[in-house]
């Protein structure tokens, strides 16, 4: 066989040429900047980030952690997002729809990692979010130290010695009083944020899932409540359909305990547009395809080998 890279240059500009199809295909990087503040109400989230992506309006950013987006299309194998099944589902000449979850973040670390501060440098007046976390809060890992909120929804915190700043200290706040934060900072740009109660794990107690998520799903109602924010209780929803396909059935819908396969992304979608139907006097729900989530239900049980 012929040898095409028969000098150094020619072999170093091939190299670049495939490096830069893969930079052009990949996904812009997250922000490491801070966007934290010192309550809950309108904030001062900015972002430092060296570009914002182009974004088209109407838009519907989908903010959360693996839950919502992990995995790589078509996620024919191991863990999948929710974010991605939700896409399609919306008519794409009414909105457009970005999936911006993040894996291994919480309510709290998507925000002092500045995630969130980039979403709201692209939201637009007439915007909408669908946010949901829960998963990440109760524990730290070793790539995510930042991670831990205090359990509740109160405006109660405490304070510790930073894990990303050593020699300061940093207040950490409830989980439901971060779900506000973004419910406030979303509606000072004029968006419509919808808070989510967290899907449950695949966890079961006498032959039912283990509903309410150790709190976390009443915390988020009451944060919506407290913040006037659109509520979809996704615990509930989700925890309905697995019950119906029972234990062993449910066993295939998940690639581990906590996250879902491709088949229960698309059911945990499923749940996402039901919740949407069911709330009253939700615009959104007009921009949904008229046969969501049916158009998807034909692939909605998992694939047999």
């Amino acid at each position: 066989m012929k040898n095409v890279f028969n000098t150094p240059a020619a072999f170093l500009s091939a190299l670049l040429f495939l490096g830069h199809g893969s930079l052009q295909a990949a996904a812009p990087a997250a922000s490491a900047s801070s966007a934290t503040t010192p309550a809950p109400a309108a904030s001062s989230a900015t972002s430092t980030a060296a570009a914002i992506p182009e974004t088209l309006h109407p838009a519907l950013f989908l903010v959360g952690d693996s839950i919502m987006k992990t995995g790589t299309p078509p996620g024919n194998f191991g863990p999948y997002g929710m974010g991605y099944e939700i896409i399609p589902l919306f008519d794409a000449k009414k909105i457009h729809v970005y999936n911006e979850g993040a894996g291994g973040r919480s309510s709290r670390g998507y925000i002092e990692e500045g995630l969130w501060a980039k979403v709201l440098a692209r939201m637009q007046p007439g915007d909408y979010a669908i946010m949901m976390f829960g998963h990440n809060d109760a524990a730290n890992s070793a790539n995510y130290p930042d991670r831990t909120t205090v359990q509740g929804s109160g405006d109660n915190a405490k304070e510790i010695d930073s894990p990303v700043k050593p020699g300061t200290k940093e207040t950490v706040h409830t989980y439901g009083w971060y779900l506000r934060q973004y419910v406030n900072d979303a509606k000072a740009k004029g968006v419509t944020l919808i808070v989510c109660s967290p899907v449950p794990r695949n966890q079961w107690v006498d032959g039912k899932v283990k509903r309410g998520f150790d709190g976390y799903a009443q915390w988020a109602a009451d944060a919506a409540k407290a913040s006037g924010a659109p509520f979809l209780d996704l615990n509930t929803i989700t925890a309905n359909k697995y019950d119906a396909l029972g234990q062993d059935v449910t066993y295939d819908y998940f690639a581990d305990t906590q996250h879902p396969t491709k088949a229960g992304a698309i059911l945990n979608a499923h749940s996402v547009i039901e919740g949407l139907r069911q709330l009253k006097d939700m615009p959104l729900a007009q921009d949904l395809l008229p046969d969501a989530p049916a158009a998807a239900s034909a692939s909605a049980a998992p694939a047999k080998p």
